[in-house]
């Protein structure tokens, strides 16, 4: 449909555009209106057809608001074919086409509590209601996957299909057929509805996502770029058999159309969309779960009013990433259906709804260069160096590639306009380059040979995807393997951050571990911004630091695949840690959980001579080499309430922290694990639980608490 000269164009002008200000006569109106029907039809087919789109969410409405903005301000500017004048279209050439028997319009937007202040306030006009007076909504999850309509016709379904244009949609039955939380039969006739038309979202739970991604790439297939792709493309592939081995799931949100036996219109039988909603949970299909009347326990709720709304709208933003589903947002709607009559629709969306939409997770920026970064223990890592751009609420300028192979398999080359998108709203990652986008002057990602510090040619083990710098004099690993010493998982030495630690070595204060023991504190006192205090907290850090157990000790000393768990272990061993420079490969292997690659790395350590003076010169400056009581196994009796049980905690807990949680059950002879298996004896429920309660439950072999029956069984 569109060379990929005519995407770069058109990719190009919606930056333009985005960047514009409104125009400022009928010309220039007209001018860019004509530009953003161009690119928003363009980003629509990007978006609808082809699953693949180029803008993020955010972008996509703003170029839409500015459209609407504009035929609100110059009518005579409106065309038939305009973006606004109708629904976008995922048509193909692939599946029949039938029409709904409703339009399935879209939904207006909103991203913050003024635009549903807004919303509200027009809901109130037009109703003509005062404004002091509370309108009921109900709010429930904007699934990310492919909207469908399903339709019953005597109980049975005969028809589903996907949204299309909003009028006509492609015929996807045997697929739906294949999905088992979509019932092939409804008892509709026992509410007296002979033929209905459902709306739902067909998506992945995100774990199923990650499984077929992992199975994918067993199967050296391409692997999806997330779970709405995967959904929306198992929903129109021509082999059922390919939909069901995707585990699509079917959330029903809304019943569009119904009629009685004598073809009258049912729907004012139904008083509010919320108990519409419940029956349908009733007759078998899937839907979000209501909420407790204290607001918890469900991703559903009826607001009395927009405040309440507002609320439970951010308090979901804020949890999106915990739920079993990709969410984008949540859909507002006006509960009472008689009201939502009454407000009705515009030829693009219900006036009586509207989707607050969750801080964009992704965005298109340009990847600039990359600097090939040295780690603690010589690991090269590329991090691209990108246009600032706006994500989830902050500005993203550096993302790490991770090593070659990532580079490689994602074709990323200098200079792509790359799609980024934050995980978890913390670690932004790049998805993948925007090929159709190139221009031919990318360039090829060369890996470095050599160190990039030191000059030392890399290695790459057979097993390992990073290149390495084995030089252990190298200066960069020298100042991560400092910073690393300092951090709260290794010797916690508290206010002795990152900053500190490459300040104090560019001075030339810092050159080893043991240099960490003996600073100057008066120098210190000295520097812009310490001052005494400062100083001497510094000072009792440190030196509460030395007291510290000889595990952290172990972790800290940056030694390949020493983590915290194998150094606890190695610590409860020993009563000194240079008895290790005499430990054979044997006595390593004799202890459970130490393999042959951590003996090597260990053993190789103790036989460098520098490690060994720089441990016993850590220890005249008073570092504690010593197995502490902390270091010690706890001994389990065999009459401990859990010993030889397996735990796991999931949902938050009251009346403590997780950790603490973890440290009871320890101490009560139980070993915290971290899924949910034929392994697990016991389940600690705590508020909010979810996809791991649902899969104990259908184990049927695990003990499920609460979190005062846990308590009571360890005993307080």
């Amino acid at each position: 449909m569109y060379s990929k000269e005519e995407q770069r164009h058109l990719f190009d002008l919606s930056k333009k555009l985005l960047a514009a200000a409104g125009p400022a006569d009928f010309t220039a109106a007209a001018a860019n209106a004509a530009e953003l029907r161009q690119t928003i039809t363009y980003h629509e087919w990007r978006y609808y057809a082809l699953n693949d789109p180029v803008v993020s969410d955010f972008e996509y409405d703003m170029l839409y608001k500015k459209l609407q903005a504009i035929e609100a301000q110059f009518p005579e500017l409106v065309t038939p074919n305009s973006p606004t004048q109708r629904v976008s279209s995922d048509l193909t050439e692939d599946f029949a086409q039938v029409e709904h028997l409703t339009p399935m319009l879209s939904l207006d937007n909103s991203y913050d509590a003024e635009d549903l202040k807004d919303f509200d306030e027009r809901i109130k006009n037009y109703l003509g209601l005062p404004a002091e007076l509370d309108i009921e909504y109900c709010v429930e999850p904007k699934f990310d996957g492919g909207t469908i309509a399903l339709v019953y016709e005597n109980d049975q379904l005969v028809r589903a299909a996907t949204r299309g244009n909003g009028a006509i949609g492609d015929e996807i039955t045997p697929n739906i057929r294949t999905m088992r939380s979509v019932p092939l039969k409804a008892g509709f006739s026992e509410m007296g509805i002979a033929k209905a038309e459902l709306r739902g979202e067909a998506i992945i739970r995100k774990d199923i996502f990650l499984k077929l991604n992992e199975q994918r790439a067993a199967d050296d297939q391409i692997l999806f770029a997330n779970p709405r792709n995967a959904a929306t493309g198992g929903l129109r592939t021509k082999d059922p058999s390919e939909t069901a081995s995707r585990r699509i799931e079917a959330f029903v949100y809304q019943l569009g159309y119904a009629i009685d036996a004598n073809e009258d219109n049912a729907l004012p039988k139904l008083e509010t969309h919320d108990n519409t909603i419940e029956l349908l949970g009733k007759l078998g299909f899937k839907i979000p779960l209501h909420a407790t009347p204290a607001g918890s326990g469900g991703e559903r709720k009826v607001c009395k009013n927009i405040a309440e709304v507002a609320a439970f709208c951010v308090e979901w933003q804020a949890k999106r990433d915990s739920y079993a589903y990709e969410i984008d947002g949540m859909v507002v709607k006006v509960n009472d259906l008689q009201l939502q009559q009454r407000v009705g629709s515009t030829a693009h969306h219900p006036r009586w709804a509207i989707a607050f939409k969750f801080k964009a997770k992704q965005a298109t920026t340009k990847l600039l260069h990359v600097d090939f970064q040295v780690g603690k223990i010589g690991s090269i890592t590329p991090v691209a160096k990108l246009e600032p751009v706006q994500l989830a609420g902050v500005t993203v300028s550096s993302v790490s590639l991770h090593n070659e192979d990532f580079i490689k398999n994602k074709d990323i080359r200098l200079g792509d306009t790359v799609l980024v998108e934050r995980a978890g709203d913390v670690i932004p990652y790049i998805v993948k380059p925007m090929e159709e986008l190139r221009d031919g002057s990318e360039q090829e990602i060369h890996f470095p040979t050599h160190c990039p510090v030191c000059h030392t040619p890399l290695v790459r083990a057979e097993d390992e995807a990073a290149w390495r710098c084995e030089n252990p004099d190298c200066e960069a690993q020298i100042l991560q393997r400092m910073i690393h010493h300092v951090s709260k998982h290794a010797m916690d030495i508290d206010g002795f951050g990152e900053s500190q630690i490459e300040r104090f070595y560019r001075l030339g204060w810092l050159h080893s571990l043991a240099d960490i023991y003996r600073l100057d504190y008066d120098k210190i006192a000295q520097l812009e911004g310490f001052g005494e205090r400062s100083a001497t907290n510094l000072k009792n850090a440190i030196e509460k630091a030395k007291q510290n157990p000889i595990r952290r000790l172990l972790h800290s000393l940056s030694i390949h695949h020493l983590g915290i768990k194998a150094s606890k272990i190695l610590a409860a061993e020993i009563g000194n840690v240079m008895e290790l420079k005499d430990w054979d490969e044997e006595r390593f292997t004799r202890i459970k959980d130490i393999g042959p690659v951590l003996t090597h790395n260990v053993i190789r350590f103790f036989q460098n001579e520098k490690n060994v003076a720089l441990l016993l010169e850590m220890e005249s400056l008073g570092v504690n080499m010593q197995q502490t009581e902390e270091d010690r196994p706890k001994a389990i009796s065999a009459d401990a309430p859990l010993a030889g049980k397996t735990i796991l905690f999931t949902g938050s807990l009251a009346k403590m922290g997780r950790k603490e949680a973890q440290a009871k059950a320890e101490a009560a002879g139980a070993k915290n694990i971290s899924a949910v298996s034929g392994n697990l004896n016991y389940l600690v429920v705590g508020e909010d639980a979810g996809s791991k309660l649902k899969k104990a439950q259908a184990l049927g072999t695990v003990t499920i608490l609460t979190e005062d029956e846990f308590l009571e069984l360890v005993g307080g």
